[in-house]
């Protein structure tokens, strides 16, 4: 207890280690800052999916229900261990400037650069197409069974969080 009112009691004695408990797992782990996307992951992992299953899962989720970050319409970025051949892979799924887009089609531009908010800047998303490269190389379920939660939340709704909905709400005007 403290000797006067003004003295304050330290919750937590100082230690030499982080004062959060180690997670461990036997067969596997999902991390996301959403949890509703974890179960989703975590779930397709029991289902007998692959690591690269569960993270598709959690991302479609995460779509859904934190549109405010990157997501369908963005890209996409993963190293993947294959533990089998022992090898690292990459996977630059970042959006494209449109195919049929030539430099002599763009209109001249004062100072020669494309204006960033104009529809010259824009790219064509890599997500859904880094998705599915993932998923033929390293998964194991169907991509319908990978999206199913997200789906799911989509047509039935979740609950948001003040996060994403402060950030939402940021975004009306």
């Amino acid at each position: 207890m403290p000797e006067s009112p003004t003295q304050t009691v330290e919750a937590h004695p100082r230690a030499p280690f982080a004062t959060r408990s180690v997670v461990l797992a036997r067969h596997g782990m999902v991390s996301a800052a959403q949890p509703l996307a974890v179960e989703a992951g975590v779930e397709v992992l029991r289902r007998g999916g692959s690591a690269v299953d569960a993270a598709l899962a959690v991302n479609g989720c995460l779509a859904v229900m934190e549109p405010t970050a990157c997501g369908l319409g963005g890209d996409l970025f993963a190293l993947v261990w294959e533990p089998k051949s022992r090898k690292l892979h990459g996977l630059n799924a970042s959006g494209r400037s449109p195919r049929a887009l030539a430099i002599e089609r763009l209109p001249g531009f004062e100072n020669g650069l494309i204006p960033l908010h104009s529809p010259y800047a824009w790219t064509v998303p890599g997500c859904v197409d880094g998705w599915c490269e993932l998923r033929r190389r390293f998964g194991k379920l169907s991509m319908r069974e990978i999206l199913a939660p997200a789906i799911a939340y989509a047509r039935e709704g979740f609950p948001v969080s003040r996060v994403i909905a402060e950030d939402w709400a940021r975004g009306v005007p």
